[in-house]
């Protein structure tokens, strides 16, 4: 345990919740295990952490995989940008607490924020705000409270996880195309496929219509839409089209 590192929050939480939070020392000999180092720190290397907490393991990948991208890119920014994004988009967790769950997302986005803006004065350039607004977005929306075994979000609905699928990489490829697909925690165990771009929406709640009560039939199908093909530098835009239904 490292000075000032904090372990428990309060005797409340842990008797509640089992809250606990793990070394950061535990978490390095974890993550840094023979044959797990070297996939984990791949930026398309997807990882979940079901109990997310505040974000130690998944921070910890997060650098790792930046110092890397550092290495290989470090005469190309633009590339570095894009994969550097590409690799906080396969980073997921879980968490049950609220505050957690925020504070797990600022830790990622700040790791991201950090780096990026270090690496960047070592190339005499400006962190770019179209990529730390996509960084921010992606740290948001994969960090998502819940929970995990009940595979349920803190309002009963099912948990959401969005896919960020990259389009067609190769060793040449600079600027990352991605197409955001939202999949329940269920679907993805069940491994059902849908089509690309498709936004979760919750089942429509059928009531029982009065006598003499009068109702288009268009007002039960909402409007539908679908996530386009994006840069990967311009998700925080979070663009769709409507679609048919």
């Amino acid at each position: 345990m490292t000075e000032n590192e904090i372990l428990i929050k309060s005797k409340k939480r842990v008797q509640q919740h089992g809250e606990v939070f793990t070394p950061k020392k535990v978490v390095d000999a974890m993550v840094t295990l023979p044959g797990l180092d070297e996939t984990i720190k791949l930026a398309t290397t997807t990882v979940l952490e079901p109990a997310a907490g505040e974000g130690v393991f998944l921070t910890n990948i997060l650098a790792r995989r930046l110092e890397l991208l550092a290495l290989q890119f470090q005469d190309d920014i633009i590339r570095f940008e894009n994969y550097a994004l590409l690799a906080i988009s396969t980073l997921y967790g879980i968490e049950l607490l609220e505050d957690n769950v925020k504070r797990c997302s600022i830790n990622l986005y700040l790791t991201f924020h950090e780096f990026y803006t270090k690496f960047a004065a070592e190339q005499n350039s400006l962190p770019k705000e179209g990529v730390l607004e996509s960084a921010k977005t992606m740290a948001s929306v994969n960090i998502v409270q819940g929970d995990f075994l009940k595979r349920t979000a803190r309002d009963g609905s099912p948990i959401v996880f969005s896919e960020w699928a990259p389009l067609r990489i190769t060793k040449q490829t600079k600027h990352i195309r991605v197409l955001r697909t939202e999949y329940t925690l269920d679907e993805i165990y069940k491994q059902v496929t849908k089509k690309a771009g498709s936004i979760f929406v919750p089942p429509i709640e059928v009531k029982q219509l009065a006598l003499f009560e009068n109702r288009v039939d268009e007002e039960l199908k909402p409007k539908r839409n679908k996530y386009v093909v994006a840069k990967i530098t311009d998700v925080y835009k979070q663009e769709m089209e409507e679609i048919d239904t």
